[in-house]
């Protein structure tokens, strides 16, 4: 049984609620880190992809998904606090009564905030550096960039629900394996299952868009197009993380975690 995992995902959101509680400073700034995180991981991807699409090659997207997969080591290893998995971590602990909705849900828009925050800083360092300017390294990233801004709202939300319901499990599930090596495996192998799969998420989305308006200012990208996907994206993320996986989790689960809290009174 995942119990135990379940476990420690009370206890994490209980200690980011801590963060926040002694000083909410810190929580944004963590929330900044794991964005400018994600935003390392779609600098390489969309670079290490640029070059299997400049070649037409069908090798463009896998090679840019295996890379990818570095935000989710940065986020997990490096302190980051990320709106996406606290959607999972937060409704959890709600439904366990150990946290108040109306602390979940102010806990959401401040790692959110922070989560904008982070991007764009990130995306100005990215233009400062001048390594991300030349089509010749940038076509890939603004083609994908003008497809996710002219996608229907529909698509984008259902795509995001299934990218936020894989991306908690893939904080979830190493929660269970032994040895760094093992973890680290299985969130690169459900990320880049999420990024080849073409699904949508809302914070690697944001980084992402953040770097192209830096880059470009062609009409088809545009604040516009950035809104008519983080709205749709955002809303489908949060019910992947908190129906799919807070409510999921805590459904099949509640037998076996009311046995348990019993045995410890």
């Amino acid at each position: 049984m995942e119990t135990e995992s379940l476990y420690k995902v009370e206890e994490l959101a209980l200690k980011k609620h801590k963060i926040y509680k002694q000083n909410p400073l810190h929580y944004i700034a963590r929330s900044m880190l794991a964005s400018m995180f994600i935003g390392f991981g779609v600098i390489v991807a969309f670079k290490t992809g640029n070059f299997f699409y400049m070649e037409h090659s069908p090798l463009t997207y896998p090679m840019a998904a295996i890379t990818f997969g570095a935000a989710i080591i940065l986020i997990a290893y490096g302190g980051g606090d990320l709106f996406t998995g606290n959607t999972f971590y937060y409704s959890f602990a709600a439904l366990r009564r150990r946290l108040k909705w109306v602390e979940a849900a102010k806990l959401w828009v401040l790692s959110y905030t922070g989560n904008i925050m982070g991007a764009a800083a990130f995306a100005l360092l990215i233009f400062l550096t001048g390594l991300f300017t030349d089509s010749s390294v940038n076509s890939f990233l603004l083609n994908v960039v003008e497809h996710k801004m002219t996608t229907s709202t529909s698509e984008l939300f259902f795509r995001a629900i299934l990218c936020n319901w894989l991306v908690c499990l893939a904080f979830f599930i190493p929660m269970s394996l032994k040895g760094d090596g093992a973890k680290m495996f299985a969130m690169m192998l459900f990320v880049f299952c999420f990024f080849i799969s073409g699904y949508e998420h809302s914070i690697a989305n944001m980084c992402t868009f953040a770097i192209a308006l830096v880059l470009d200012q062609s009409v088809t990208i545009s604040f516009a197009g950035v809104l008519h996907n983080l709205i749709p994206v955002t809303i489908g993320n949060l019910i992947g993380g908190v129906i799919f996986m807070g409510f999921m989790y805590y459904y099949v689960n509640k037998p076996y975690l009311d046995a348990e809290d019993k045995e410890k009174l």
